[in-house]
């Protein structure tokens, strides 16, 4: 499916690594709609790429439903909206774990179901859900942001052969660490040592690729941590006590000290 000439509607546009989706969306032709909780960051990002606006909050429910009527006619959903959610579980109250759940997960099922069933009346559009190397392999202090990954995954990777046939196709597009913009640039934490980064124009790439090909799953990581992902799924009890030699946990507990105000 081409980007040209589609309605395209992106979450999480207010981060940078939204506002480079925005950008490249907009170059490939689209007609887009950004939406974030962040008025003023919102109208930076649409006034960027002359973009349509929707504010609205994915951790509170109605503005779910108000985005999705204000956006029916949508014939891509780019669902890139994520909080960190890094950290001890029992660091979290429930309130910032319920903002995690409905953020990172709840937000882009339920707006997928919304407008699914819009596309396939048409017979035609695509569903673009970006998770995390994190939905594949587990770390410490990432309970809650993994489980929000891992359940993105299994639900985009069965939703999209449940839209087999209706001309609907789901892609999952998983980023490894993100220099440049994104938490890591907004917080100043570093990714564990030895693991290489990527951009958000590779980001923005993958997404692009996943809608034009049809893609079910693309990984945007370099190969050592494609294949580390790969083998960590695989053999999460081996991953762990590699983990443990290696002092990941370390490199872990300084990203989260950053990211906390995020909670």
């Amino acid at each position: 499916m081409e980007m040209s000439g589609s309605n395209v509607l992106l979450t999480g546009a207010t981060g940078g690594i939204g506002a480079a989706l925005a950008a490249r969306l907009t170059a490939e032709g689209a007609r887009l709609t950004v939406t974030g909780r962040r008025e003023g960051a919102l109208k930076d990002t649409a006034d960027a790429c002359g973009a349509r606006t929707v504010v609205a909050d994915l951790a509170v429910r109605p503005d779910v439903l108000r985005l999705a009527e204000a956006c029916a006619g949508t014939d891509v959903l780019v669902a890139n909206a994520a909080l960190p959610a890094s950290g001890d579980l029992l660091d979290y109250t429930e309130e910032q774990l319920d903002r995690a759940v409905d953020v990172n997960l709840r937000a882009p099922v339920l707006l997928s179901r919304l407008l699914a069933a819009r596309m396939a009346e048409r017979g035609r559009g695509h569903i673009v859900l970006v998770g995390s190397i994190s939905g594949k392999a587990a770390t410490r202090s990432t309970s809650l942001y993994n489980a929000t990954k891992f359940g993105l995954r299994g639900f985009a990777l069965a939703l999209r052969q449940e839209l087999r046939g209706t001309g609907v196709g789901v892609s999952l597009v998983q980023p490894g660490f993100v220099r440049d913009a994104g938490m890591f640039a907004a917080t100043g934490a570093t990714p564990p040592g030895g693991i290489r980064t990527v951009t958000p124009g590779q980001v923005a790439e993958g997404v692009v690729r996943a809608v034009r090909r049809d893609l079910c799953e693309v990984n945007v990581a370099p190969l050592e941590l494609r294949l580390l992902s790969a083998v960590a799924g695989q053999f999460p009890g081996f991953a762990e006590r590699v983990q443990a030699r290696a002092g990941v946990g370390r490199s872990v507990r300084r990203i989260v000290e950053a990211q906390r105000s995020y909670l």
